[in-house]
């Protein structure tokens, strides 16, 4: 089943995937989800929620994966990264190791469009964030300031976040998996 998403306005999707998955032990991009791989998984969903393009963070050539111009930031590095060749407009940014969320949720992030960031409540990802000069500014100078908090919440605060409330049986769509025990409790 297709899912489009509620407004007209195009949106592309972006995956973080660079990261160095030290607490797995294994890259988790790779890591198998019924059939296909996270990274695979991922980039369905965000087609399937109605994003026109998706972009990835991180060395996946097969993927067109643009890999960190700064190493060790972080989801923020790989945001950047991605933030720099894509064009203006809006993007939902998910975690690849967010197996559970649904189009339907992320969805719900597109209802305030006129805002450059929004998230669910005490949730830095998923976020639909609006890719602009703007943006690629604050996202610049928190890479390049060696004091700054380098964390998507701190990108978040500098570009005036909104945030959604969250349904308490919502929560489990956005439980991640960083090490092989919560992996293993995902997939159970």
């Amino acid at each position: 089943m297709t899912m489009r998403t509620i407004t007209n306005i195009p949106i592309d999707g972006i995956v973080l995937a660079g990261g160095l998955s030290s607490r797995m032990g294994r890259d988790k991009a790779l890591l198998p989800w019924h059939g296909r791989t996270l990274l695979e998984h991922m980039r369905g969903l965000l087609l399937q929620a109605g994003a026109g393009r998706v972009w990835v963070s991180g060395d996946h050539p097969a993927f067109g994966g643009i890999p960190d111009r700064v190493a060790r930031c972080g989801p923020l590095g790989g945001l950047y990264s991605v933030a720099m060749q894509m064009p203006d407009g809006p993007a939902w940014v998910v975690p690849v190791d967010t197996p559970r969320v649904t189009p339907a949720l992320l969805q719900r992030l597109q209802a305030d469009q006129g805002r450059a960031c929004t998230v669910f409540d005490d949730e830095p990802l998923p976020m639909r964030l609006q890719i602009d000069d703007h943006c690629r500014r604050v996202l610049q100078a928190l890479i390049e300031d060696p004091t700054a908090r380098r964390s998507l919440r701190a990108l978040q605060q500098r570009l005036g976040v909104i945030r959604l409330p969250l349904a308490p049986e919502d929560r489990a769509l956005l439980l991640n998996c960083n090490t092989p025990s919560e992996w293993e409790s995902i997939t159970a």
